[in-house]
This record gives C-alpha cells, sequence and structure tokens, in this order.
C-alpha cells in the first residue's frame, strides 16, 4: 500500500509539472511571452477578460486537484487534505483580485510586483510551505 501512495504522490508532480509544461498549449494566457521576454519595452498585449479569468480558474483547478493529490497520499489524513486545500484557495482568493487590478492598470502597480502576483495565481507555490508544515505537524504529535 504504500507503494501505491508514493506512486500517487509521484503522479501528483508529474501532474504539475504537465500544467506547466503544457501551459501555452491548454491555457489563454497572452501574458506567457510578455513575462518570458522580460523587458518592460516590451507592448501591452491585448486580451479577452473573460477567457483569461476562466482559463486561471482552470487552471487553479488542476493546480489544486494535483496539489490535494500529493498532500492526501503524502499524510493520508482527509482533514489534512480539506486544510491544505483551504489554504491554497485562500491564497488563491487574496492574489487572484490583486493579479486582475495589475493587468487592469497595465501594471504600472510595478512591474516585478506584477510579475510576483501572477506566480502565485498560475503556479502552487503554497505547496511548498504546506508540506513542510505538514510533514513537522506529523513528526510533533509522533513524539506527543
Amino acid at each position: 500500500m504504500k507503494i501505491l501512495s508514493w506512486l500517487l504522490v509521484i503522479t501528483g508532480i508529474f501532474g504539475l509539472i504537465s500544467v506547466r509544461i503544457l501551459e501555452d498549449r491548454i491555457f489563454y494566457d497572452p501574458f506567457l511571452n510578455y513575462f518570458h521576454e522580460a523587458d518592460k519595452s516590451v507592448s501591452f498585449p491585448t486580451f479577452v477578460w473573460g477567457k483569461l479569468i476562466i482559463s486561471h480558474l482552470f487552471r487553479f483547478l488542476l493546480n489544486l486537484f494535483f496539489s490535494c493529490l500529493i498532500i492526501h497520499f503524502m499524510f493520508k489524513n482527509k482533514e489534512w487534505t480539506f486544510q491544505g486545500a483551504v489554504l491554497i484557495g485562500i491564497i488563491f482568493a487574496i492574489t487572484f483580485p490583486i493579479y486582475l487590478y495589475c493587468i487592469y492598470d497595465r501594471f504600472e502597480t510595478g512591474y516585478l510586483f506584477s510579475f510576483y502576483m501572477r506566480r502565485f495565481v498560475i503556479q502552487p507555490l503554497i505547496l511548498l510551505l504546506i508540506v513542510p508544515m505538514f510533514y513537522y505537524r506529523k513528526q510533533a504529535l509522533k513524539t506527543n
């Protein structure tokens, strides 16, 4: 059973990697090239608000699914999986409107600020904090 759990964790990791690798093919994001250029003189891309929002929500749901798969099969605790999903959702609920405002403002709030807000929206960075936190919690529960 332990092998199956680790295979599912690895599947979750490969799922997250696949979302990143296939981002230009499965998501509508005209800002991919804009930020890949890393040149502030590149013209601001034209985009469709509705498609952009739906695409980011779809990407969030895929990242959330694979992140929960990793959390659940690493710690085998439904409550912790739910807590992880809530934490990821809270971070998205905070950063997504800020990122949308940055787009509305045409990144006048700052290029780097907008770049990092975008990172929190499109990448499951919070997972890098949740896994060590739950691992520490698991170790603390063992010693008590």
